[in-house]
């Protein structure tokens, strides 16, 4: 398991938008439109192969009779880092080894991307999605490997959650840069950023 990228939620996408930007001090670039879960996005591209998204309900998207994704239907307040996403290179395997709520696998395309994620049927991941989402990417070539950079660099993310310990011993991830405190709930990312240290919430 690696981590993949961040994504920053909003009741509107400008929103997401404008408290990323905001933020890091950068504009983000383009993104595109989810069709499966009603919902877009905007993309930025970050050092070592990650990067950053922005995401919100499109109200273009016909309605669904099913629930989105990071739990987008009930997301309501300020623009906040609301999901992380780690890739695996076997999604079903990877779900055999973690507990109950991880999701089941959902087959996605935008574009030339094809990839697999898991998504609880309710939309919610465990922990108020403090739980990683899973991504298993079907292309050689990787978003975070491609997306245009702004010389930004994350440090530090730190998940904070009254279940840390659960969360730590739970998601088998080595990462030195993934910190899980025991606290109020609130995921914080510090970037190196052309302006100096950033931090996202």
């Amino acid at each position: 398991m690696l981590l993949d990228h961040l994504a920053v939620a909003g009741e509107t996408l400008e929103a997401a938008v404008a408290h990323v930007e905001e933020a890091l001090g950068v504009e983000m670039g383009p993104g595109g439109k989810h069709a499966h879960f009603g919902t877009h996005n905007r993309l930025i591209g970050l050092e070592a192969g990650l990067y950053l998204e922005a995401i919100a309900i499109d109200p273009s998207a016909s309605p669904l009779s099913y629930r989105r994704w990071f739990a987008l239907d009930d997301f309501h307040g300020a623009p906040r880092i609301g999901n992380w996403i780690c890739r695996v290179d076997d999604l079903e395997a990877s779900l055999k080894s973690l507990p109950e709520g991880a999701g089941r696998p959902v087959d996605l395309a935008r574009g030339d991307l094809r990839w697999r994620m898991a998504v609880p049927p309710d939309g919610r991941l465990p922990c108020g999605g403090a739980f990683p989402a899973l991504i298993q990417w079907q292309v050689e070539t990787l978003p975070g490997d491609t997306l245009p950079g702004k010389g930004i660099r994350l440090t530090r993310f730190e998940i904070a959650h009254p279940e840390a310990r659960w969360l730590r011993d739970v998601v088998p991830l080595a990462d030195a840069r993934v910190i899980f405190t025991e606290g109020a709930a609130e995921m914080r990312a510090t970037f190196e950023t052309p302006h100096g240290e950033r931090v996202l919430r």
